[in-house]
């Protein structure tokens, strides 16, 4: 059947321009396909506008709404699914991680997400080095797996931490050890596979008896084994003679001379890389390698990074297991980013650089070897570096990693996108190569940073194209016209291991040649006569700058907001286009950071990070989402989100989403009621302030059952919480009645939250007899107030801004003589970093009052104090999210190590608790599963006398509602040892 592309187009400054191609599906066959799945698939069927709107782009240049999507709980579900789309003519896409950066994973079909329910390793076995996977297994699933046995999937790309082994089969992906293992291709053994028509086959070598004996079974399987057959044969000296000969093919249908006989007739290896354009992945048998024990870097600086790349052979014959390529607009752009500038002083003198990766059993041998290259460059006067240190080794590679995000959003330049990010080349003409490039860069007045997979002769760079206007893309357009020539001179590949979906489809033919374009059509209509599989990708693609996400005709309304964004220009709209889609927000646990608890908590797209910005996005851009601030589907996102802040940090581009909730519930909740729980806890400055009066009474409404069970449901909370009792005598009064034990020391104004004002009293207790003993004298304001925490995760920001206004005026002397300010809340101290500068930009007061105000211990690491005495014993410590990603984590351990604690920081991430999050009945089981997969069980199975030390005052009744255990504050801790 032949697939029909609708197209509209647009005049521009070069003739005319195609927008939008797609394949078309009328709107009541798509409804009726939606009913068809409902009724069939067990897994989740989702045709509605937000679930559209969240799979409408991957990471990359383009937007495609799908028709819907499926996350099948079974392959009987995938089945189904596609024989649906088939009876109802519908285009299908199976989707990895969403993290293509060619377009590969967006289109107007069917997504199938594999991620949440089929992402089981299904076997490992260690002496045949094998492992059998589901299409959604995420890399770092199997790779923890095998590194129990000593071994490893080969192919580890920077998003090893979240992307699928599914999406790593289409996209034939690599990754910085492919120097030592290969691509994706070189490792897959067998491949479960199910074309559009219906058949499905178990694919890999394939020997003459086995040919032999699948023609005779007959059926669609003989019919498609008979096609190969054919068509190798017709094409197998074309394919010996045109494919480049370089490790890095990754363009095309870049596998097919694994068909011809010296390479076994490898059906599944020729499947690989062709980017869900030919059939549907159920399950993957892989090969495992060898995990060398012990891994060094050596590191040799250059005067430029072509000089680096120059060197690419020299170093390779030392036998490097993996070798990347550093420029020095990368480490410029890390330290404007201030991402990890403390790493950048591994690095050896120079411009360019070359980070070799040594490994073997034996460390002493992998040491010689290092420093056997090392020297050979400090002879020809090159600076060296080695980096034994495991610690400091995997600085060195997050810092590589980080690459994507250090050139993206960079200050003071224009926003920078994917489209010519993965080029290669043979390794010997590498330096060659990138002058040249540079050079075609500068002519069409881009510039760019380079850095990638130089032992395989792969560069990755973002650059920074005019998609915005039509001139623009018409430049872009030429610029990739001779890029592709350029890397096809070279004898190159236009895409080293992102593949090219739309991004690069047009250019195979200067790559391949007519010929094998055409031999990648056939093979194509092999498996997928139809034309369904993800169509207008790779084969017959669509146009290059059509389908564009952010093109000349995205014109959204620039939104009118509350926050500054100064790092988005002052724009909110922008801010919507910081995420990349790099997906690092859909990692499955937290031993690297806090994001993000609640794809954590329930493995869903519109949970995470990545999720929500698109949903943003979208509401702007109009489209799938047509009810702009007032949007139903991005609200049901948000309200999920924790405003953690994690984000903040971990985020490789720093989205800041629990910023953009605030700003959207301000507008989307303008004149209209909230949920009960923005009054209840939304508002508990105020409650709080008149309990403090009569918390007796309070504590009746709270803690009696039955008036306790009203009061819950009247506030929305979960009947399972225990409402924190409020304390017989707030800490301001006790304060206001105690005697001070000191006489001049210096001024320090202690702040009285609402939580350790009015609950746990006996925290603010213990921090002002702390700084007592310390010598500081220590005030409290002289009137009540409140940063307005809870104010901002329901967009109430001008009561949020009123409050503040309050705090200037009563700070005032203490702002004028900069007296400290110490806050023991971490969430209230992140309000005064964090939100309010950005309520307050250019605001002299704001200014100050952010910049002296700091956490207990940031102000004691800061002091230097030595008189904290030594508490001894062990602990458990859970840092508050905001803590980590706002404030100085690394003061905290300072403090930690002088008090003579022995410690450990729980890897748990958010708690769960997040402020009220976690007492609101509609989100009480998301809070729970947020703490059990580390948090609970970590503290539950501690010995009685460890001590349990969190800060927050959500982390602590998370901890003692959850566990049963008690905690204690770092300023409890601090009193105990100084009144010893």
């Amino acid at each position: 059947m032949a697939h029909t592309i609708m197209i509209d187009r647009r005049r521009s400054t070069g003739g005319e321009r195609v927008t939008e191609a797609f394949v078309a599906v009328p709107e009541d066959r798509r409804q009726a396909l939606g009913s068809a799945l409902r009724r069939s698939v067990e897994g989740e069927v989702r045709f509605d506008a937000g679930s559209r709107a969240l799979y409408a782009t991957d990471a990359s240049n383009y937007r495609q709404v799908p028709l819907g999507v499926v996350l099948p709980r079974t392959l009987v579900d995938v089945v189904a699914t596609v024989a649906l789309c088939r009876e109802h003519d519908a285009p299908l896409l199976p989707r990895g991680g969403g993290t293509s950066l060619a377009g590969e994973g967006c289109n107007v079909a069917v997504v199938l997400d594999f991620s949440k329910y089929l992402n089981r390793v299904v076997s490992l076995d260690p002496q045949r080095r094998l492992a059998e996977v589901e299409p959604g297994c995420v890399l770092d699933s199997l790779r923890d797996a095998a590194e129990a046995h000593g071994l490893t999937f080969g192919p580890d790309p920077a998003t090893h931490d979240h992307n699928t082994l599914g999406g790593m089969i289409g996209n034939n992906s690599c990754g910085v050890h492919s120097v030592m293992a290969g691509r994706t291709s070189d490792n897959v053994e067998a491949l479960d596979v199910l074309t559009y028509g219906g058949a499905r086959m178990t694919v890999g070598r394939t020997s003459d008896d086995d040919f032999r004996g699948i023609v005779a079974a007959g059926g669609r399987r003989a019919e498609i084994y008979r096609a190969l057959d054919d068509f190798r044969r017709r094409y197998g000296d074309l394919i010996r003679e045109r494919y480049p000969k370089i490790p890095r093919r990754v363009s095309g249908y870049e596998n097919l001379d694994e068909l011809l006989p010296e390479n076994g007739f490898n059906v599944a290896r020729a499947l690989v890389g062709t980017e869900a354009t030919c059939v549907t992945v159920l399950g993957a048998t892989l090969g495992l390698v060898p995990s060398p024990a012990a891994r060094v870097l050596a590191i040799v600086g250059f005067e430029d990074i072509f000089a680096a790349a120059d060197a690419v052979p020299d170093v390779l014959r030392h036998g490097p297991i993996g070798l990347e390529g550093i420029d020095d607009l990368l480490v410029r752009f890390v330290r404007q980013k201030h991402l990890y500038p403390e790493d950048l002083d591994a690095l050896p003198e120079g411009g360019g650089w070359l980070v070799a990766e040594f490994g073997d059993d034996d460390r002493e041998a992998a040491i010689h070897a290092a420093e056997r290259a090392l020297s050979e460059f400090s002879r020809k006067g090159r600076a060296t570096a080695l980096i034994q240190d495991e610690e400091r080794q995997e600085s060195i590679w997050k810092l590589r990693e980080a690459a994507l995000a250090a050139t993206a959003h960079v200050p003071d330049m224009p926003e920078t996108w994917p489209g010519w990010e993965d080029s290669a080349v043979p390794r010997e003409a590498l330096g060659r190569y990138l002058r040249d490039l540079k050079s075609l860069l500068h002519e069409h007045g881009y510039e760019a940073s380079f850095y990638g997979h130089f032992g395989d002769g792969l560069v990755h760079c973002r650059i920074p194209f005019d998609l915005r206007t039509e001139a623009g893309v018409a430049n872009w357009q030429r610029f990739l016209d001779k890029a592709a020539e350029l890397v096809a001179r070279y004898g190159g590949s236009i895409s080293g291991e992102h593949g090219d979906g739309q991004a690069r489809g047009a250019l195979i033919e200067t790559m391949y040649g007519s010929e094998l374009v055409q031999a990648f059509r056939e093979f194509k209509a092999i498996w997928d006569p139809a034309g369904r599989m993800n169509p207008g990708k790779v084969v017959d693609p669509f146009p290059i700058t059509s389908n564009l996400r952010v093109g000349p005709s995205y014109q959204p309304p620039e939104a009118a907001h509350v926050f500054a964004y100064e790092e988005d220009g002052g724009s909110f709209t922008r801010a919507t286009r910081r995420c990349v889609g790099v997906g690092a927000c859909r990692r499955t646990d937290s031993s690297e950071g806090v994001m993000c608890p609640s794809y954590m908590a329930t493995r869903e797209e519109k949970h995470s990070t990545r999720g929500r910005a698109r949903l943003l996005f979208e509401m702007l851009h109009g489209g799938a989402i047509t009810d702009g601030w007032k949007s139903r589907e991005v609200e049901e996102a948000l309200d999920l989100c924790l405003a953690c802040k994690g984000c903040k940090s971990d985020c490789p581009v720093k989205v800041d989403m629990a910023t953009y909730k605030a700003e959207f519930r301000a507008q989307h909740y303008a004149g209209r009621l909230r949920p009960r729980a923005a009054y209840s806890m939304g508002l508990i400055h105020r409650w709080s302030r008149l309990a403090g009066a009569v918390p007796w009474l309070a504590n009746a409404f709270t803690q009696t059952p039955g008036l306790s069970a009203a009061a819950k449901w009247a506030g929305g909370i979960a009947p399972e919480r225990r409402l924190p009792a409020y304390a017989a005598e707030t800490f301001t009064h006790w304060f206001r009645r105690h005697e001070a034990k000191t006489g001049g020391g210096r001024r320090v104004l202690l702040w009285p939250d609402t939580f350790n004002n009015y609950f746990r009293v006996g925290t603010a207790i213990a921090a002002t007899e702390a700084l007592e003993a310390l010598g500081y004298h220590v005030v409290i304001p002289d009137r009540t107030l409140c940063c307005g925490r809870p104010l901002y995760d329901w967009g109430r920001l001008k009561e949020a801004k009123a409050l503040w206004q309050r705090t200037f005026d009563a700070l005032a002397p203490e702002l004028r003589e900069g007296t400290p300010i110490v806050g023991l809340e971490p969430a209230c101290v992140s309000a005064f970093r964090d939100e309010l500068p950005g309520l307050f930009p250019g605001d002299e007061r704001a200014r100050r009052l952010a910049d002296n105000t700091s956490l207990l211990t940031e102000f004691l690491a800061r002091e230097r104090t030595d008189r904290i005495g030594n508490t001894g014993g062990r602990a458990l410590v859970q840092i508050h999210c905001h803590h980590h990603a706002v404030l100085d984590a690394e003061a905290e351990r300072q403090v930690l190590d002088r008090l003579g604690l022995d410690y450990e920081i729980m890897a748990s991430g958010c708690c769960g608790m997040a402020g009220s999050f976690g007492l609101e009945k509609a989100k009480y089981a998301v809070a729970m599963n947020a703490a059990e997969r580390v948090l609970l069980p970590t503290v539950r199975s501690a010995p009685e006398d460890r001590i349990i030390l969190a800060n927050g005052f959500s982390c602590r009744e998370q901890i003692e509602q959850g566990s049963g255990r008690q905690t204690l504050h770092v300023a409890e801790l601090l009193a105990r040892s100084l009144q010893r």
